[in-house]
């Protein structure tokens, strides 16, 4: 259940990566703000003490913030490094009663042992871009979600307006990676090299509208610059401010909700 060649490309990066993965973002002002925009969204659609299915789950941050709202969850991922980092996480603060663990790619959802059914179905920070066959992994939520339950993704669109402004510094290769990745883009971590993809929202909306009716779309880090733009917070902190007020403002209007650095979707189930 450790997915296809290309999936675990992917899982030996994040593996390289898991035991340094929390200290290289923990300082990182726009990555905190990302994971309190994604978790609010999150919390808005969850019922009081629903289960999670949590896809490409990494160290275990999100888990371990659900659970201790009151929420089991059970936390999948196929990096080896980062499910034991996970499970360190899950014994340190004694949550084992709520949070479970499975080594298990998205893809191959239907070889879950715990197959629930979910109150939830989430997935963070663009772990869903690590594949090519995102229609498989959408086609799979229907039989593991309860009826009205609720599936919420972070995915990176193929048009990045921070992204694209970077033509501007010369920086080519990066202003237009998203447009020409239908056969995948390479990306590289920790010396590993593996495939990337780029899906719009209307492509998910797509491929769920039979089973699942759409209830928000929200950009995040249209307006606030994305993460990679290093100390740009603590640089200029009145910039910063300013950007996220705009941010917060347009965030559910399109085009604003579609040209992030990700944007946040969720479904319910029909």
């Amino acid at each position: 259940m450790i997915g296809t060649t290309k999936e675990q490309y992917a899982a030996e990066a994040f593996s390289k990566q898991s035991l340094i993965f929390d200290e290289i973002y923990a300082g990182n002002t726009i990555v905190s703000y990302k994971r309190e925009r994604v978790r609010a969204h999150v919390l808005k659609y969850l019922n009081e003490s629903g289960s999670i299915l949590e896809l490409n789950s990494g160290t275990g941050d999100d888990a371990l913030f659900f659970a201790k709202k009151g929420h089991r969850v059970h936390a999948t991922d196929i990096s080896q490094g980062m499910q034991g980092q996970l499970r360190k996480k899950v014994e340190d603060n004694k949550m084992e009663h709520l949070i479970s663990n499975e080594m298990c790619s998205y893809t191959q959802l239907h070889q879950l042992k715990n197959k629930g059914p979910y109150a939830h179905i989430f997935s963070n920070f663009a772990g869903l871009n690590c594949t090519g066959d995102l229609d498989k992994v959408l086609a799979s939520f229907p039989s593991l979600l309860k009826q009205n339950g609720v599936v919420t993704l972070v995915i990176l669109p193929q048009f990045c307006l921070w992204e694209v402004l970077l033509v501007f510094k010369g920086k080519f290769k990066t202003a237009f990676r998203r447009f020409f990745s239908k056969n995948g883009r390479k990306a590289h971590l920790e010396g590993t090299y593996f495939n990337c993809w780029y899906y719009n929202p209307s492509y998910v909306i797509n491929k769920m509208k039979v089973s699942f009716d759409l209830l928000s779309v929200e950009g995040l880090c249209t307006i606030v610059p994305p993460s990679y733009i290093e100390g740009f917070a603590e640089k200029h902190p009145a910039v910063y401010k300013t950007l996220k007020k705009t941010e917060e403002k347009l965030r559910y209007s399109w085009p604003f909700n579609s040209i992030g650095d990700y944007y946040i979707i969720s479904f319910v189930k029909k």
